[in-house]
C-alpha cells in the first residue's frame, strides 16, 4: 500500500514538472537557435512585412543562404530530440508525449515565423565596396565616442558584421550620406539598419544613432530613385528591416543610404552596419 501511495505521488510529481520541464527544454534550444542564427548575419529581425525571398542560382549569397537553411533544419531536429528524450527520461509516454512534441514543434515554427531569412549584399566578403567619392567624409578624433577610439573609423566599416560598442562609421553632424556598391545588381526588397542598444554603449545612451534616413538607387545614367524613407527606432531591436516603400523599376549595383537627422546628438552620427537585401539581377 505504502509503495503504491509512493508510485502514485511520483507520478503527480513528474505530472506537475512537465509543463516546467518543457518550457525549460524548450526555451533553451529556442534560445540556441536564435542565438546562433544571429551570428551566422544572415538572420535579420524583421520591423514590418517583407517580400518572400526567392534566390536561386549559385552567387556566393545564395549558396550562404541555402547553407543556412539546412543548418536551421537540422538545429530544429536536435531540438525536438531533446525534447523527445527528457519526456522519455521522466516517464512521460504515449499521447501525452507525443501531444508535447507536437506543441514544441508548433512553438519552435512560431518563433521562426517572427524571424525572415534575408541575405545581405553589403558585406564587404560578398565583394561589396564603399565608393569613397560619393560619401560623407569620416569623422574621429581622440575626443569622439570614447577615450578608447583615437582615430576615425572608415566607412567600410558598416560593411563588418561586428557591431562591437565603437566599432562604427561616424561622420560630423546629423546629416550625411554612403554609397554602397554591390557585388552585382539586384533588384533591392528591404534594407536593415543597425545600432547598439543603451545597455551595452559606453556612454549608457544611444543620441548618435541615425533617426530619419532615406534610401536610394544609384543609376550611373539616370541618377537617383528614391525606394523609401524610414525611421530608426532606438527603443526597438537593434537590427530594424525596412522593405521598400517604392517598387524599383530597375536593379541597381549601386545603393545610398542618407542620414536627415540622428537622436540628439549635435556632434556627430554613427552607422554600425547597412544591410541591403533582394533578388539578383540574373536569376
Amino acid at each position: 500500500m505504502l509503495a503504491q501511495l509512493g508510485r502514485q505521488r511520483v507520478a503527480e510529481e513528474r505530472g506537475r514538472r512537465t509543463p516546467v520541464l518543457l518550457l525549460a527544454v524548450l526555451s533553451a534550444g529556442a534560445f540556441l537557435w536564435i542565438l546562433t542564427a544571429w551570428k551566422s548575419n544572415v538572420l535579420q529581425v524583421s520591423a514590418g512585412p517583407v517580400h518572400e525571398l526567392v534566390c536561386v542560382g549559385n552567387s556566393p549569397v545564395c549558396l550562404e543562404l541555402k547553407m543556412k537553411t539546412i543548418q536551421f533544419s537540422a538545429r530544429k531536429d536536435l531540438i525536438l530530440d531533446a525534447v523527445f528524450h527528457s519526456l522519455e527520461e521522466n516517464g512521460i509516454d504515449g499521447l501525452k508525449r507525443e501531444e508535447i512534441l507536437q506543441l514544441t514543434r508548433e512553438a519552435v515554427e512560431k518563433v521562426m515565423k517572427h524571424y525572415t531569412w534575408l541575405p545581405s549584399w553589403a558585406l564587404k566578403t560578398m565583394g561589396a565596396t564603399i565608393d569613397v567619392e560619393r560619401t560623407s567624409k569620416s569623422y574621429g578624433g581622440n575626443r569622439w565616442l570614447s577615450p578608447f577610439f583615437s582615430s576615425a573609423k572608415p566607412p567600410e566599416t558598416i560593411l563588418q558584421p561586428d557591431i562591437s560598442a565603437g566599432n562604427c562609421w561616424a561622420f560630423q553632424g546629423s546629416r550625411g550620406h554612403v554609397v554602397i556598391r554591390l557585388p552585382e545588381k539586384i533588384w533591392p526588397t528591404a534594407f536593415t539598419l543597425w545600432h547598439i542598444s543603451k545597455a551595452v554603449s559606453p556612454s549608457g545612451e544611444v543620441s548618435t544613432a541615425p533617426r530619419e534616413f532615406a534610401v536610394s538607387g544609384v543609376d550611373e545614367d539616370e541618377g537617383e530613385a528614391l525606394l523609401g524613407s524610414f525611421i530608426y527606432d532606438v527603443d526597438g531591436e537593434i537590427a530594424q528591416t525596412f522593405p521598400v516603400q517604392e517598387e524599383p523599376r530597375k536593379a541597381f549595383r549601386q545603393i545610398k543610404l542618407e542620414v536627415r537627422s540622428n537622436w540628439g546628438n549635435a556632434e556627430y552620427t554613427c552607422v554600425y552596419r547597412a544591410d541591403v537585401h533582394g533578388h539578383p539581377e540574373k536569376t
